[in-house]
């Protein structure tokens, strides 16, 4: 039988790797653009959009207005909101068109993706690189021994915690005030 601490071993080293291989810069620029936003539109497919979903609410939790795109209380997106796309490869077709469309309402995008050659590049404002391995098998990838592009998936919701706490520390929030933004319908 495969000892599940090995492979539990295998998986948080890749994530280690991962997000060590992120660079500040511009996790940074992202942050800033995240502040400046009145509200925060996500967008992408699959397990990258389940991340994206958790990112949302967690940053909901900071009292940001976050919104996925499709959802049936999207308000409109407007010059001086943000639109963040997930997409490893930057090629997805569904996030491209969301890009193109948020760029003709003159707002922001951020791309957060492995691919720093894709489509989405002509929508982008900033760019976040996860350095996974990707379908396209880039260069400098740091690969991993899971299927599919799980550690995508896994590093974009890590990121999404990292960026929570270093909004959390650099505007010195109390943990407990956070409930107040916690669903209470439950």
């Amino acid at each position: 039988m495969v000892n599940y601490y090995d492979i539990v071993k295998e998986i948080t080293n890749e994530l280690t790797t991962t997000l060590n291989q992120i660079d500040m810069n511009e996790v940074n620029k992202l942050l800033i653009e995240i502040k400046k936003a009145d509200k925060v539109f996500f967008v992408g497919v699959g397990r990258v959009l389940l991340s994206l979903k958790a990112i949302a609410k967690r940053l909901a939790h900071l009292g940001i207005k976050t919104y996925i795109v499709g959802q049936i209380t999207e308000p409109a997106i407007t010059e001086k909101d943000l639109l963040i796309v997930g997409s490893g490869s930057g090629e997805t077709a569904f996030p491209l068109i969301i890009a193109k469309k948020a760029k003709q309402f003159k707002a922001k995008v951020a791309h957060i993706g492995a691919n720093p050659n894709s489509s989405m590049n002509e929508y982008s404002d900033c760019f976040v690189r996860i350095p996974v391995g990707t379908k396209l098998q880039l260069p400098n990838e740091v690969k991993s021994v899971q299927p599919m592009t799980s550690l995508f998936e896994q590093s974009l919701l890590l990121l999404g915690d990292a960026l929570a706490l270093m909004m959390i520390r650099e505007q010195n929030i109390d943990m407990s005030s956070l409930w107040q933004y916690h669903a209470n319908l439950e």
